[in-house]
């Protein structure tokens, strides 16, 4: 992810279907608002670190987005990963969150934790499938906390 890609960020997520957008944001938009846009495309790669997955048709649409950002506590991070509706169940998904799982680690943060949703089976499965567990989440009763320890 560059700063520079706000437009292809903003065309991944509008291109979203509205349960991929809501299963990724959690609130239903239909496009990111600027200063969210913002946050999402100027990343440090330290501290907020976000990898996409492009196609090699030559248009370098973004077809995937993963990322995680510290916490207050360096030892963990909250990880985000949103698929485009027609590249998903093709493990993509699962290769950006091991990618992530691994720089993170790499870095010193010893777990990374997400809110899914609690009707997003296929996201429940693949981090079952990854070894992730899942925690309380004190935000609601239709969020779990998923929770990957690195260490």
């Amino acid at each position: 992810m560059r700063a520079d890609d706000g437009r292809a960020e903003q065309a991944f997520v509008t291109a979203l279907s509205a349960a991929s957008r809501y299963r990724r944001f959690h609130v239903g938009i239909r496009e990111l608002p600027e200063s969210l846009l913002r946050r999402l495309t100027e990343v440090d790669q330290d501290q907020h670190v976000a990898i996409v997955a492009r196609t090699t048709d030559g248009s370098g649409r973004i077809v995937a987005d993963a990322r995680y950002v510290r916490s207050s506590d360096p030892a963990e991070a909250e990880f985000a990963i949103a698929v485009a509706d027609d590249w998903q169940h093709l493990g993509l998904g699962r290769t950006l969150l091991m990618r992530l799982m691994q720089h993170a680690q790499a870095r010193g943060i010893r777990r990374v934790v997400g809110d899914v949703l609690w009707d997003n089976r296929p996201m429940i499965d693949m981090v079952k499938r990854l070894g992730g567990r899942f925690a309380p989440n004190g935000s609601g009763a239709g969020v779990h906390k998923a929770v990957f320890d690195l260490a």
